[in-house]
């Protein structure tokens, strides 16, 4: 197990870093493969612009 400083990962071992690294890669994988249709940047945009806007005003 080697220890990572700040300055070369956020991770503190890299056994930490592997792992988030398996897991992030899954995750894209099971995107990649999804069979749901995706949603375009523009919506995907609009949503997020209103969610901030909401959060804004409070």
């Amino acid at each position: 197990m080697a220890n990572l400083t700040p300055i070369e990962s956020e991770f503190a071992t890299s056994e930490d870093a592997a792992a988030y690294d398996a897991w992030f890669r899954a995750k894209v994988e099971r995107a990649m493969a999804s069979k749901e249709p995706s949603i375009p940047h523009d919506i995907v945009m609009a949503e997020m612009q209103a969610i901030i806007e909401r959060a804004r005003h409070r």
